[in-house]
């Protein structure tokens, strides 16, 4: 492994949540896991943010979001190269046999939308009719969240469609039989989700379902305890929310309340 193939892991396993590397030369310290910013104490997180309001774009220096980060022993090379582009990280993934995902695809499928979007939404992986057209959530969880967005978005007045925001997964290939990414799949694929948000520099992220903000976050909590909540990565606020799948398969009206509750307060955020 070179140098920089064990930078990207150990980048990705970091930005995962582990703490601790078992390396008999050096060790590094990182802060855990951050739990929802309306969850923190009131002295050590920004008034103005809780469950109910979304959180300001720039926290005041005073109030910091989490605990300082010890300087690392060794620094790690970088993640993307420098001045990554969407175009740049497409031809990296041109034909990507990196694991046992591409086994079975039709398509890679890198992600949809306003490339310049202020929002980005993050799912779980392709699904059948994905895997076909090469584009994220066009099936039946796709239909749903092309109506949530729209819809939402004219109830609260807001002139977006689905088209003004940015769509990906966190794998680019289909798991079979539409399983959960294993977690070797998540850190293969992860380096690449990480630097579409690093060029797409979105205002908020909204983390559709437990897997998105488990490879976001390092949560562990399940997604009934975690949505609704506002949280960080690399500074970006993030959303966490029921996968659309999850509500066509579990079509209750208090399910998609709360759904449309927490994509209302992504979308005022963004867009007021």
């Amino acid at each position: 492994m070179t140098r920089q193939q064990l930078g990207r892991r150990l980048e990705f396993l970091r930005d995962l949540g582990i703490r601790e590397l078992a390396l008999p030369w050096a060790a590094a310290a990182s802060p855990p896991v951050q739990p929802p910013l309306s969850q923190r104490p009131a002295d050590r997180a920004d008034p103005a943010v809780t469950a109910a309001s979304p959180p300001p774009a720039a926290p005041p220096s005073s109030a910091p979001l989490s605990p300082p980060v010890m300087e690392p022993l060794f620094t790690l090379p970088p993640l993307a190269p420098p001045d990554d582009t969407l175009e740049q990280i497409r031809a990296d993934l041109h034909e990507c046999r990196r694991c046992r995902l591409c086994q079975g695809r039709t398509n890679i499928v890198f992600g949809a939308g306003n490339e310049k979007s202020p929002l980005v939404f993050v799912g779980e992986g392709p699904g059948a009719e994905e895997d076909l057209q090469g584009l994220p959530f066009v099936g039946r969880a796709g239909q749903l969240l092309t109506q949530m967005i729209d819809n939402t978005a004219e109830r609260e007045g807001l002139a977006i469609r689905r088209s003004d925001v940015y769509i990906c997964n966190v794998v680019k290939c289909r798991p079979p039989e539409n399983r959960t990414p294993l977690p070797d799949e998540m850190e293969t694929c992860g380096q690449f989700l990480f630097r579409q948000l690093t060029v797409i520099r979105p205002k908020a992220i909204c983390c559709l379902g437990g897997t998105a903000a488990k490879a976001l976050l390092g949560l562990k909590e399940g997604i009934t305890k975690a949505r609704g909540q506002w949280y960080r990565w690399r500074e970006v606020p993030v959303m966490v929310t029921y996968h659309p799948s999850y509500l066509v398969r579990n079509p209750s009206r208090e399910l998609r309340r709360e759904a449309w509750e927490d994509l209302k307060k992504v979308l005022h955020f963004v867009y007021d």
